[in-house]
């Protein structure tokens, strides 16, 4: 979270030492599942079990949708991680958790996310900003 790239792609939330992370993990994730039932995973490497990202389900309180959220360490980018975890969760929001409609966001020079959405079905349904004022790219199923 504290990473340069995630940091420009997506957000500063702040986190820079454990106590921050804490913080942000009860405030955030942990608060998520306690209200939904669902949020942010973490993503392992299947052979290894090292941590390279996480993906999961956000509801953010000024989005109508659920969206697909994910990030993963730069060394892991372009190896389609991305797209296997976000299947998998959204496979698992429907199933699970009912969840039927899921949209994603993403920074406006974020090409590669929007590649991973677009693959996932959704298409460009214009920018939204969020209550901080970040424009981003909104994706929804097409209907």
């Amino acid at each position: 979270m504290n990473e340069p790239a995630f940091i420009k792609n997506i957000a500063d939330r702040g986190v820079r030492n454990l106590d921050d992370a804490r913080k942000y993990i009860a405030d955030g994730p942990a608060a998520m599942y306690e209200r939904y039932g669902f949020g942010l995973f973490a993503v392992e490497l299947k052979e290894s079990g090292v941590p390279i990202g996480m993906c999961g389900l956000l509801k953010r309180d000024w989005l109508p949708d659920v969206d697909i959220g994910f990030a993963f360490l730069p060394q892991f980018w372009s190896r389609g991680y991305a797209f296997e975890s976000a299947q998998a969760v959204l496979d698992w929001g429907r199933r699970a958790r009912g969840v039927t409609r899921v949209v994603g966001i993403t920074a406006l020079h974020n090409k590669g996310s929007m590649r991973v959405l677009e693959k996932l079905g959704l298409k460009s349904a214009g920018v939204v900003r969020s209550p901080e004022g970040q424009e981003s790219q909104l994706f929804a199923p097409e209907g």
